[in-house]
């Protein structure tokens, strides 16, 4: 027998293990109902019946009915009915998806108001004022929400009251009112409806669409949330913090989600509704301030943000109301944060022992370390600025100044750094707040719009800059000293100072780099990074290794933790004056020509490798010999026919490699005579190489160094090719080790970068000690794409379309590339269990095709020198996976 699909569930029935039904709110309403705290009851119609009406166009038809019997037990509850003429029930109805995205879908206040009950209201509460309030907020949130007015209307009557609506009184406000129901029944041909059911029935199903509304899908394609969850709805009885002095409302952390500190943070706004202190409209007081103006609220306000974080064990995110001098808890979630309060907070709670070490590990990630490597300002340089603000989200950024989004999406996507300016942001600046570098405001604070959005997303955010008159008509903004700064001006915004200013100030290494090459801390955020990846490195699988074609890479790469060096590519090797060595081989008429040249070049790379070899004594470095298609290094074949063509007297050189350029030419290099092929073409090339490895090995013998080299061929797609590329590499070894008198065993492998190499890959690995995969070659033969190409035309269109939810150069296609490299990591071994695997492609920087590699049963990443910290930091964390599944069977 089928069990019958329940779509309500009242508060106390809930708990927090119920996100995925309840939604986040949701659940942490039943959670903080289950702990014995002040939260106004309240049910939720679960994600299921948001997925039945997006699906069908329809509320399921259990859902009338559940919510009916809820209400009837709110309002038992209460003692009160909703739309009661006397002395009515009023609710909000609020979205909760399981995962939060801030300000992104809708909320309506003050459901049960119309023109009976509003007069009901002003007696019951003794404050006509209140009741308007509350009725004109209505009216503006559901015609705007509900009906799709369009807002600015509504705030545009209220500018003609020459008054905030704070200021306006009660007959103003009664008059307001119907000036917004005109307005209604202007744009949508009906009156705003005055039976309270079909107020909340139509505020549930807006709730449900918004889902969909663009702000919200733009927002889960930034924060990759599955666009199949749904959201919930909490109807929850309103409590009122616009009823006096003696009331207020109010945002409070248990940390400070800026920094990591610990102590109470927030904002509190006396006086209004807990909208006016995300939108920012209203300049709120600190937290600290709840004391002066109501100690027994403040205190108790601490005592419950201590049990939600002790009951959390995490930064705990809390919206709260003061009803004349009564406190209610109106909302918890384990609060946003920066990258900075991220590892601070998981580190802090680890010392006290509320959560482990494994814990702590888990809540950090990748991304946010790199973050924290990005350079700052330059403290000594910064001078007077124009502002100083809320530090809302710390960072450093230049840009010039637009006062739109659709503005800021422009010059972004036209590869300019730009700063969002707004008074405040609402939701609709959603995509200039992703397109901007950094966000700055008026108004708000450290709980705003713009802050909580502004973390979430990693962006440099400063708030609450009050002594700047922002001017969106005009397109400028002035400063308290009467400055002007118009839009495309430069400005540099401080987010950890909170500070603006004039010009784009220069940049320093920050704190947290530093220690990552020295290995020492000295403040809370870098002794907080230096102890996750100790714990990391601790209990990670997979080594992490660079990407380094350099001695200066190598000695920075093992500064940051490298293990050794996965991909040196010797093409870098050939660039600059060296360029010149490579032309001539290339040029060159006989053999005798071709081995003077490549004599020439043989000290040289010998040089670069014993430097690296040094630089990673007693590591492993793969050397990947020479893989691109010669023809790079020769002058581009247009240029050099027009030279040509316009000189009077052309030079003979030139026309010699411009016969070589067109001898050269192929219709599409990058799969033509490249890697392997080029090798196995070009006389004595291959040898000319593998000769500098040996000799520089043996050098670095002779010096008493422990030198490590493997020797990689690259672009391989069948077993014959490596098996006579092999044999060359084991003949030069033998004859260097027969001149030196010093035995050579360098490991000899091959980079899989070619589908047909992972699907013979029991073949190669006959001929091969190791595989390298190089996934960014990989990912473009087995889609068939162009990276240069298909990034700058159709990739924005796929992205926005949903058909990649990231760019497969970025993060691994693991149903496509990623299943080649699981086939070809199976095969070989089971042919060679002593094969050595790894990744050598920038996808094993990426934190989340970390976690499939890890899985894969690689044995190393490898990437640049600057994402190795981030690597090392999600191979531990992909270890702890590990464990978590072996836990829970």
């Amino acid at each position: 027998m089928t069990t019958p699909v329940k779509y309500v569930y009242s508060f106390a029935e809930g708990s927090r293990d119920m996100a995925a039904l309840l939604g986040g709110k949701g659940a942490g309403l039943a959670e903080m109902t289950r702990l014995g705290l002040p939260v106004p009851p309240g049910f939720t119609v679960t994600t299921e019946a948001c997925k039945v009406y997006l699906a069908t166009g329809e509320e399921p038809f259990e859902l009338g009915v559940e919510a009916a019997r809820a209400l009837a037990d709110l309002e038992r509850a209460m003692g009160r009915a909703l739309g009661d003429p006397d002395d009515p029930l009023l609710v909000s109805v609020r979205s909760g998806a399981r995962f939060s995205m801030p300000g992104m879908m809708e909320t309506i206040l003050d459901i049960g108001l119309n023109d009976r009950s509003v007069t009901g209201l002003a007696k019951a509460s003794g404050q006509e004022r209140f009741a308007w309030d509350s009725y004109r907020r209505l009216i503006q949130m559901f015609g705007h929400t509900v009906m799709g007015v369009d807002g600015d209307l509504f705030e545009q009557a209220i500018a003609a009251h020459q008054a905030d609506d704070h200021d306006l009184g009660a007959a103003e406000l009664a008059r307001l009112t119907e000036e917004f129901k005109t307005i209604i029944r202007k744009e949508t041909g009906e009156d705003f409806p005055q039976d309270p059911a079909e107020q909340l029935s139509r505020a549930i199903r807006a709730v449900f669409d918004s889902w969909n509304t663009e702000r919200a899908r733009v927002y889960r394609h930034r924060e990759h949330i599955p666009e199949d969850l749904g959201t919930a709805v909490n109807v929850q009885a309103m409590v009122f913090g616009n009823l006096g002095a003696g009331s207020g409302t109010g945002v409070a952390f248990t940390r400070d989600p800026a920094t990591g500190a610990p102590g109470r943070y927030g904002d509190y706004l006396p006086d209004a509704q807990g909208e006016d202190v995300v939108a920012g409209v209203r300049d709120a007081l600190p937290l600290s301030e709840l004391k002066n103006l109501d100690a027994r609220a403040y205190i108790e306000l601490g005592d419950h943000l201590h049990t939600l974080e002790a009951h959390y064990r995490d930064l705990c995110d809390v919206e709260f109301t003061v009803e004349r001098g009564r406190l209610w808890i109106l909302q918890t979630r384990v609060g946003k944060r920066t990258a900075e309060a991220a590892f601070r907070i998981a580190h802090d709670l680890r010392t006290d022992g509320a959560i482990t070490a494994d814990e702590a590990l888990a809540r950090v990630d990748g991304t946010e370390l790199t973050r924290l490597m990005f350079p700052r300002f330059d403290t000594e340089a910064t001078g007077r600025p124009l502002a100083h603000g809320v530090p809302a989200s710390p960072g450093a950024a230049v840009g010039a100044v637009v006062f739109d989004s659709a503005e800021a999406v422009r010059r972004a996507a036209a590869g300019e750094h730009v700063v969002l300016v707004r008074r405040e942001t609402t939701p609709d600046d959603l995509p200039g707040m992703i397109a901007a570098g950094a966000v700055l405001t008026s108004r708000g604070g450290k709980t705003s719009h713009a802050a909580v959005v502004a973390r979430g997303m990693g962006k440099v955010c400063v708030c609450g800059a009050e002594t700047l008159a922002v001017d969106p008509v005009a397109r400028r903004f002035t400063t308290e000293s009467g400055a002007v700064v118009h839009e495309g001006d430069t400005v540099s915004v401080d987010g950890t100072a909170g500070t603006v200013h004039l010009g784009a100030l220069p940049l320093t290494a920050s704190d947290v780099g530093r220690a990552l090459e020295t290995g020492l801390g000295t403040d809370p955020v870098t002794e907080a990074v230096l102890g996750a990846l100790a714990h990391a490195d601790s209990v990670r699988r997979l080594d992490v290794r660079a990407n380094a074609d350099t001695p200066e890479d190598a000695v920075r790469a093992r500064a940051l933790g490298a293990q050794g060096i996965g991909l040196c590519r010797t093409e870098h090797m050939f660039l600059g004056e060296r360029r010149a060595l490579v032309e001539a081989m290339i040029l060159a008429r006989d053999d005798t020509a071709r081995e003077r040249a490549l004599a020439a070049l043989l000290p040289l790379q010998r040089e670069d490798f014993t430097g690296i070899l040094k630089a990673m004594d007693g590591l492993p470095v793969t050397i990947r010999l020479l893989d691109p298609p010669l023809h790079e290094f020769l002058p581009d074949r247009t240029e050099l026919a027009v030279r040509l063509a316009a000189s009077a007297h052309p030079d003979p050189h030139d026309r010699e490699v411009l016969r070589a350029v067109e001898r050269m030419h192929e219709q599409n290099p990058m799969l033509g005579l490249r890697g392997v092929r080029l090798g196995l073409a070009v006389p004595g090339l291959m040898a000319m190489q593998v000769r500098a490895v040996a000799e520089a090995v043996t050098a670095r013998l002779r010096d008493g160094g422990r030198p490590r080299a493997e020797i990689m061929i690259p672009l391989v797609g069948t077993v014959e090719e490596l098996r006579l590329a092999r044999a060359e590499t084991e003949r030069v070894l033998a004859e260097v080790a027969a001149e030196t008198g010093t035995p050579l065993d360098l490991p000899i492998g091959t980079m899989i970068e070619l589908p047909r190499a992972a699907l013979t890959a029991a073949r190669i690995a006959e001929a091969a000690d190791f595989f390298s995969f190089g996934t960014n070659d990989l990912t473009q033969t087995t889609w068939g794409l162009s990276r240069d190409d298909a990034e700058a035309s159709f990739f924005p269109l796929y992205l926005d379309k949903g058909i990649f939810e990231a760019s497969p150069f970025e993060t691994l296609d693991q149903d496509g590339v990623g299943r080649l490299v699981e086939l070809a990591v199976e095969a070989g071994r089971g042919v060679n269990s002593r094969l050595e695997t790894g990744v050598c492609g920038e996808h094993g920087g990426d934190p989340a095709s970390i976690h499939f590699f890890h899985r894969a049963g690689l044995d190393y990443v490898s990437c640049s020198p600057f994402r190795i910290p981030a690597a090392r930091l999600e191979a531990g964390r992909a270890a702890l996976t590990d464990t978590e599944e072996s836990d829970s069977r």
